[in-house]
């Protein structure tokens, strides 16, 4: 019986959600060059690495780059390069995690024509191709929030690589609105819900086993300018509540 238990839960497992493909979420603040800087903290409030966000041009469609250099010498390197024409439309996404704050190390890649490439831990890399749904928001999950309209939610799907990939139904939903201080200036930002899950009977033995894609928070300061002020959750499968948060360069002492 637990044989039979084991190749059963291996071919569903083996199943890739197909679900219901979701409207692109629509363009209503263009994305430009950008520059910012922003730090990774603990669950405590505890500094674990700094990192920068870079965004170009790059050909017909915008370059976005996150780098966070970690005090142990681990790396979080994710890339994405999207389009902006109406709606916004992912176009390729790699994504590098190496060093001893990650349980294993892995270097995941797709693009618009559906090929990726994934090797994670010591698992033999795999790659091949696989369906990329209009709405896969790897990396632009907080470019979406940005463009949503006060009180709307949206759907959508984020590929996760186990090394295989997997599709996994996401939605983002406003979940309520906090107080955020600026100087002694009070303002209000909307605290937005990202919520994953595995369709079919994949994500039934998902449940079951307890592996349920982590829950995961955005803030969005609310006004005019919707702007990224803060994310709260897990960066990796059984991984720890982190925090990102906006930061600031430091001057020399004789500046």
């Amino acid at each position: 019986m637990p044989t039979t238990i084991t190749v059963v839960l291996g071919l569903l497992l083996a199943l890739v959600a197909s679900g219901v493909g979701a409207e692109p979420v629509a363009v209503r603040f263009p994305e430009g060059a950008a520059h910012g800087f922003v730090v990774l903290r603990s669950e405590r409030g505890e500094a674990l690495a700094h990192g920068e966000l870079v965004q170009a041009p790059r050909g017909e469609g915008m370059q976005s780059r996150l780098v966070f250099r970690f005090a142990d010498g681990t790396l979080y390197d994710e890339t994405v390069i999207f389009s902006q024409k109406q709606v916004f439309r992912l176009l390729s996404y790699r994504l590098i995690q190496k060093g001893p704050s990650f349980a294993e190390a892995s270097e995941v890649s797709f693009d618009r024509g559906g090929h990726y490439r994934a090797s994670i831990g010591n698992n033999e890399p795999v790659d091949g191709v696989l369906e990329v749904p209009d709405d896969v928001h790897n990396g632009m999950t907080g470019m979406l929030l940005r463009n949503l309209t006060a009180g709307a939610s949206a759907n959508g799907h984020i590929i996760a690589f186990t090394p295989k990939p997997r599709l996994l139904r996401s939605t983002m939903r406003p979940e309520g609105k906090d107080k955020y201080f600026a100087g002694t200036a009070a303002r209000s930002a909307t605290r937005y819900l990202v919520t994953m899950e595995v369709g079919g009977l994949t994500g039934v033995v998902a449940s079951v086993l307890g592996k349920d894609p982590p829950d995961l928070r955005f803030w969005i300061s609310s006004g005019p300018a919707p702007a990224f002020l803060r994310f709260e959750g897990a960066m990796f499968v059984k991984g720890p509540t982190w925090r990102i948060e906006l930061s600031a360069p430091r001057w020399s002492p004789e500046r």
